[in-house]
């Protein structure tokens, strides 16, 4: 890059933090207002969110996990975490080996509308499309799901690292082997370094009992969203459920973007958010949006 080149861009993007940083003399709808139209009217890959980090924002969607990142622009966001209910939790419950699916108070087969291997080529290219440069992408399987998610992530454009484990503590249900962990796979857009290398790719955080179906503990995202982002970004998770993800961003002053097909996650989601200390934005998803 000569350096007429880099004046023009580094000049660029000082415009763009000027434009989107807070004026402690404006209002708050007035700054959202304000972001919006920037963002309209500059096309290319959306500058990072520069609103105040006291005041934690979150939008939710109710709406299926593609549709919802295709509405994202290109290079949008920061970070993407996610629990997609994968194919194989259908053959674990026709063995029984699974209670996550059944109905009960806090559950019910609606809620678990299982999204089918053959559609993660396609979440996968969003998610690709939606990231920033250099960022990561973590995706909760289990063994069988891995064997589909990985290669079609891979021909998305991400880099695999790893499979992390969440060891849960304690045995859960099956035949062969009772389980008590779950993958996370660990993905990569350019380059990334984590924030603190000396973190193990076992994460033993105990698991929830009585909670809501499949739902993961906010400590286990918490670690994630450590390692792979900074206050102020921007999270997102398109099968949102209980909402896990988006409290753990909260607690770490991210904002948080998240969908789901369900309205009862969507309630649930949006109260544990709130409760959290997060305010609901629409404008965060206005200015995010393609």
């Amino acid at each position: 890059m000569t350096k007429n080149v880099r004046a023009r861009s580094d000049k660029k993007r000082l415009h763009a933090r000027s434009v989107l940083d807070v004026d402690p003399t404006m209002s708050d709808a007035a700054h959202d207002t304000r972001e919006t139209e920037f963002r309209l009217t500059h096309p290319g890959p959306v500058p990072p969110v520069h609103t105040d980090r006291s005041r934690v924002e979150f939008t939710l969607q109710q709406q299926d996990a593609v549709a919802f990142l295709r509405s994202l622009a290109t290079e949008s966001i920061d970070l993407l975490v996610t629990d997609p209910a994968y194919e194989s939790l259908e053959k674990h419950r026709a063995v029984g080996t699974t209670t996550r699916l059944k109905r009960s108070k806090s559950s019910s087969n609606e809620w678990f509308a299982i999204f089918p291997n053959a559609r993660f080529p396609e979440l996968f290219a969003e998610a690709y499309r939606v990231l920033r440069n250099h960022t990561h992408f973590y995706l909760f399987c289990d063994q069988e799901t891995m064997f589909v998610a990985k290669p079609a992530a891979e021909a998305a454009g991400f880099r695999f690292w790893k499979p992390l484990i969440w060891d849960k503590r304690k045995i859960g249900m099956g035949y062969h082997y009772r389980s008590r962990y779950e993958l996370i796979l660990f993905f990569e857009k350019g380059k990334r370094r984590l924030a603190d290398l000396s973190i193990p790719d076992v994460l033993e955080v105990p698991r929830i009992r009585g909670g809501y179906p499949a739902e993961k503990p906010p400590q286990v995202s918490e670690i994630l969203i450590r390692q792979s982002s900074s206050e102020g970004d921007v999270v997102v998770d398109p099968f949102t459920g209980s909402g896990s993800v988006g409290v753990a961003a909260t607690t770490l002053q991210r904002h948080f973007l998240g969908s789901d097909i369900n309205a009862e996650a969507i309630a649930m989601s949006k109260q544990r958010l709130t409760d959290a200390g997060a305010r609901s934005s629409q404008s965060l998803y206005d200015a995010l949006r393609a």
